[in-house]
């Protein structure tokens, strides 16, 4: 069986989108704009440099485009959950893994958990700052307080 090469292009595009919805990545989009610009390409009857050089500038320029019109220059994060009410939550943390990583029970469901504050982290309270994908970003709740 023969692919074209438009097939494998939205084949890939088709892998971004997915890869986005398990990681919440938001940038994967920009890029699948990029290989969907490609697929285009292809169908057009345009050549291997036109069609990478087609992804490459439509997924670039998109990707450009969300950084800086995401709302006040927020990390990404932030910008998709703002009104988030786990943001300020507080969670307990029994173990800290040595890359600064946790799993932790909240909402009655294990969540994977990443230390964002200043220092080494030690077991105890700490407060919800930002959700990426499936995983809670947390600082001390000190921290969160002075802010």
């Amino acid at each position: 069986m023969d692919m074209n090469q438009a097939t494998a292009w939205w084949i890939a595009c088709g892998a971004l989108v997915a890869v986005e919805l398990a990681t919440g990545t938001f940038y994967l989009l920009m890029l699948a704009l990029g290989c969907a610009a490609a697929a285009l390409s292809a169908h057009l009857g345009l050549g291997n440099t036109q069609q990478i050089l087609a992804a490459a500038l439509v997924g670039g320029a998109a990707v450009i485009i969300w950084h800086k019109l995401r709302p006040g220059g927020k990390p990404a994060a932030a910008a998709i959950h703002d009104g988030n009410l786990d943001i300020g939550q507080i969670v307990q943390v029994e173990h800290w893994a040595a890359d600064a990583s946790a799993e932790v029970q909240y909402r009655g469901a294990n969540w994977q958990a990443r230390f964002a504050g200043q220092g080494k982290p030690h077991a105890g309270h700490f407060a919800i700052q930002a959700i990426e994908g499936s995983c809670l970003i947390l600082d001390s709740v000190q921290s969160q307080q002075e802010k």
